[in-house]
């Protein structure tokens, strides 16, 4: 409870908190986001970083009337290098550890996690890359349920790229050139509120949905397994 009350607190506060890192670390806070959009987009065991608001608060941060010493365009590289790269990691993670870590025990990997993911994929096929680089938790779970479901490698990528792209740009230069407009830099926190409420709502529906419809998720994993 008292991780997840700080997790809050994190994403509502996320301009305090990024501008503290700025000032604790200076340069090194280009490695330090690197490490973070590479963990939620890399590591299936993290699906709850707040990816969006902190792209969109560290965009708005570099904007802003405060020298940080970090550049829009390195930070716009660096971070697309990190969306990608924890994608493949992801991609192959999948592919190799297959649907079997996700069950109705676990805390994180849960089996409804791979169960919406499962179907949004296959919904959507190889746009569901895309797609969900800007939903929570499906942009973490989707690249490791596309090794599961063995999608050629070239074609993910080809998907991965587009997708990364298109997330980190749309996120990080939306902050930075909407963050300084009067009425949203007054009101920050709503934007930020509001931009995390947005983007889990096809989390939460989807969630919702699976419990009015429940589907046989034993079965999907024996079948993925026996691919």
């Amino acid at each position: 409870m008292e991780l997840l009350q700080q997790l809050i607190d994190f994403i509502l506060h996320i301009d305090v908190h990024l501008a503290q890192i700025v000032n604790d670390y200076q340069t090194w806070t280009y490695l330090i986001l690197f490490l973070i959009i590479f963990a939620e987009t890399g590591l299936v065991v993290l699906p709850f970083l707040p990816g969006d608001s902190l792209l969109f608060a560290m965009g708005a941060l570099i904007a802003g009337e405060h020298e940080t010493g970090l550049n829009i365009w390195v930070m716009l590289l660096i971070l697309i290098v990190a969306a990608i790269l924890g994608n493949t990691v992801n991609f192959k993670l999948g592919s190799v550890l297959g649907a079997g870590v996700f069950k109705e025990e676990n805390k994180i990997l849960k089996l409804k996690y791979y169960e919406q993911s499962h179907e949004f994929f296959e919904k959507h096929g190889g746009k569901a890359i895309i797609f969900s680089r800007f939903l929570p938790i499906f942009r973490t779970i989707a690249p490791f349920v596309a090794g599961i479901a063995k999608m050629p490698f070239g074609r993910f990528t080809y998907f991965n790229i587009i997708g990364g792209v298109a997330w980190i740009v749309a996120l990080l230069l939306g902050g930075y050139v909407l963050g300084q407009i009067p009425i949203i830099k007054n009101n920050f926190e709503l934007v930020i509120v509001f931009i995390a409420v947005v983007t889990f709502v096809p989390a939460i529906w989807a969630a919702v949905k699976s419990k009015m419809q429940p589907k046989k998720i034993e079965e999907i994993i024996e079948g993925e397994d026996s691919k």
